[in-house]
């Protein structure tokens, strides 16, 4: 399985991006698909997922803001950003991971084994 992301940059205050995550290979047909990101000198956090019901959830400091949605032809994760702060600079990544219901819900909690390269963004202020 390949992840690879694309559409990161550089963009002003509430400008907008629209990331993109290819996956090359099958995971399963029980899926979780996350979208993390990680600024400088902070952990990495996970800010969206969508199952293979097509259940997304999106992290409340974002909800408003990001949606997180899934091309399942294309096998295509996207990441729309809109309203973009200073703070959302980090290197966004997107995973993959067997869904285990026995780990809760599609998100953080499960073990994604498969990660993309990043891609950064930048937003100035």
């Amino acid at each position: 399985v390949r992840l690879v992301e694309s559409g990161g940059g550089s963009v002003q205050a509430g400008g907008s991006l629209r990331l993109s995550c290819v996956v090359s290979g099958y995971i399963s047909s029980r899926y979780c698909m996350a979208w993390f990101r990680q600024a400088p000198a902070k952990e990495r956090e996970g800010i969206a997922s969508v199952d293979n019901y097509g259940i997304s959830s999106v992290k409340d400091s974002v909800k408003g803001r990001f949606s997180i949605s899934q091309d399942s032809a294309e096998n295509t994760l996207y990441l729309q950003m809109n309203s973009l702060k200073p703070e959302d600079t980090a290197i966004y990544y997107c995973a993959a991971a067997y869904f285990l219901y026995g780990l809760g819900p599609c998100g953080p909690t499960q073990h994604f084994g498969w990660w993309g390269q990043g891609t950064q963004v930048t937003v100035s202020s």
